[in-house]
């Protein structure tokens, strides 16, 4: 995940508060305004960045006030920066400065209200629910208190029906404590939204993908509408092995699927119950998880394997800060958000992660996201700071991931994490539904999350109704219900750290879209021919120039210009989604035959 402080973001959200005067009293321009606000920006943001920091891997009383104090003067200035912008708004000037000036008037994930003491406010309550969410436990009837990471280890390798939905219910104890402060984040951030020129809060967030709010929406359902025939395959299938393994009277075969059987905490990827859904027993030994405890892998090892990969490509090594600085073991002495994400500290000078690595194939495909947002930094490093940033949210999110698409069985036995690569239809359709399980059953998720903050924030769905509103999309988008009653004292949306975290989530959507456009257009570069899904560019300067390249460009210009530099596209697509996994699709249709797919 990509810290929501980005340089850019930082820099807009540091302005002094001098106003937009010359020293001679005489206006100044455009351009100077852009040079100063990135110069007096770079040495406040310094500021901010580590109070953030600290906040996160620090869960104190003490830190929770330096936070939000750092929160409160990165909003004031955001607001200045935003106001000071605006009179530049439709002035003649060249197009670096204008694209500089755009983005300063682009909507944040939460924007400041004009009013001091709501600024104070707002940043207030994000830092005490962010700091609530990391703290979370559960402590069941036997007086066993788990955290969350505990908890998702039950979910992922439990197959006791009443032991899942305890975990499952239990997480959900944790969010009703600041349900109530949500609504009053909303309330902020859409006053500050208005303030600066939105509708709401969901108009300023979809107004940051060089296109209009509504135009988005349309360009996100067409690309929805791309990839559901494929999910809707994918879920039947799942449904009815889940069917065999707890009872139709569990899992009906006409229902949503109960959420807690899916392997994930949120229901959000399904790999975890892969080997339920195993199409071939046996076939392609697929226990990445298996050979890197039993290779005595250490979170240090995993950093390193991962940075290997990239600078496979011909891309530069981390420097040796990112390992003194990085977080990459949970501490046992305090509470952390042990949520992975990734930091650009320091104008690029100090990038890090955050990630409390477990010695899984989950958190091993995890550090290879992270290090993309890494790399991303390390890549545009020498862009003014302004332009420091991903062409769009999506893009930041899609680069380690494009990697993970190489981590083919070639790859990993190559890293010694599988004994021998099999070729043959069944060990390709085992390794598709592993990945299909990761990357598809996630594509509804991705989508309904920003659905129900958009619903929220125009007001479509009431405080009153937050939970109701949370499962109908739920059901509507990814066909999985609440396995027991839940009601409006619950806050089954906050159970999630990106709804008290206020990051959007749409990018990662984007993102899980975009991946494979990418591979596809690095595996051309790199000269591969044979089937999409068979490809590694591991190793291949020739696609790590052109990725080098375009992660280089940052957002100094409209991200369908990076897009086509990378690709030859100027839009997103979701076709190559469908290419790469044709052996699968055509096998789910065939499972399905027979069956009462939906729901």
């Amino acid at each position: 995940m990509l810290n929501k402080l980005s340089i850019g973001v930082a820099i807009a959200a540091c302005l002094s508060s001098a106003p937009v005067l010359a020293d001679d009293h005489k206006p100044e321009s455009a351009k100077d305004f852009v040079e100063r606000v990135q110069k007096e920006g770079q040495e406040l943001a310094k500021e901010i960045e580590a109070a953030y920091w600290v906040r996160s891997t620090y869960i104190t009383k003490d830190t929770g006030v330096l936070a939000a104090k750092a929160g409160e003067r990165s909003l004031e200035f955001e607001s200045k920066v935003f106001n000071q912008a605006k009179q530049y708004k439709g002035q003649k000037m060249d197009p670096t400065t204008a694209r500089a000036i755009e983005l300063m008037l682009r909507g944040s994930a939460a924007p400041a209200p004009n009013d001091a003491q709501l600024r104070a406010e707002l940043a207030q309550v994000l830092t005490e629910m962010e700091g609530a969410y990391g703290s979370g436990s559960y402590c069941n009837e036997a007086g066993e208190c788990r955290e969350l990471q505990e908890l998702e280890k039950v979910l992922a390798e439990s197959r006791d029906y009443d032991e899942l939905l305890d975990v499952w219910r239990g997480w959900r104890t944790v969010s009703p404590a600041y349900r109530e402060q949500y609504q009053r984040f909303v309330e902020l951030a859409n006053q500050g939204a208005k303030d600066s020129g939105y509708a709401d809060l969901a108009d300023a967030w979809k107004s940051n993908y060089d296109m209009s709010p509504s135009e988005f929406t349309v360009e996100a359902r067409r690309l929805w509408d791309q990839v559901k025939p494929f999910y809707d395959e994918l879920h039947c299938h799942v449904r009815a092995k889940l069917s065999e393994q707890y009872g139709a009277d569990k899992v009906p075969l006409d229902k949503p699927i109960p959420a807690h059987l899916l392997g994930n905490m949120w229901s959000q990827t399904w790999e975890n119950i892969y080997p339920i859904m195993e199409p071939h027993a046996g076939v392609a030994s697929l226990d990445v998880t298996k050979a890197l405890n039993e290779q005595n892998y250490d979170e240090k090892r995993m950093v390193q394997t991962a940075e290997g990969f990239f600078t496979s490509l011909g891309l530069p090594a981390l420097p040796e800060s990112f390992y003194e600085n990085s977080l990459i073991k949970k501490p046992r002495d305090r509470n952390v958000v042990c949520h992975a994400s990734a930091w650009d500290l320091d104008n690029g000078n100090d990038p890090r992660i955050k990630q409390c690595v477990e010695i899984t194939e989950e958190q091993f495909g995890t550090l290879h996201h992270e290090l993309g947002h890494i790399y991303y930094y390390l890549m545009y490093k020498d862009l003014p700071p302004i332009f420091k940033g991903g062409a769009h949210d999506g893009f930041h999110e899609a680069i380690g991931d494009t990697i993970q698409l190489s981590m083919t069985p070639s790859y990993l036995q190559a890293k010694g994490l599988i004994d021998k690569v099999e070729e043959s239809p069944e060990a390709t359709l085992n390794k598709q539904m592993k990945l299909a399980l990761e990357k598809i059953a996630f594509l509804p998720f991705g989508k309904m999350i920003d659905e129900w903050r958009w619903k929220v924030f125009s007001g479509e769905i009431a405080p009153e109704d937050y939970n109701k509103g949370w499962w109908e999309l739920r059901t509507e988008y990814q066909g999985i219900a609440a396995p027991v009653e839940r009601t409006e004292a619950d806050f089954d949306a906050g159970a999630k750290y990106h709804i008290p975290g206020n990051t959007p989530y749409t990018r990662y959507f984007l993102s899980f879209i975009m991946q494979f456009q990418f591979h596809k257009a690095l595996c051309e570069k790199a000269g591969h021919t044979g089937p999409l899904h068979e490809c590694s560019i591991y190793g291949n300067k020739d696609a790590g120039k052109a990725l080098g390249d375009m992660l280089a460009m940052g957002q100094s210009k409209p991200w369908p210009d990076a897009m086509e530099a990378l690709t030859g596209q100027r839009k997103m697509d979701g076709s190559a989604i469908i290419d790469y996994f044709a052996p699968l699709n055509a096998y789910l249709k065939e499972q399905n035959q027979g069956r009462q797919c939906g729901w």
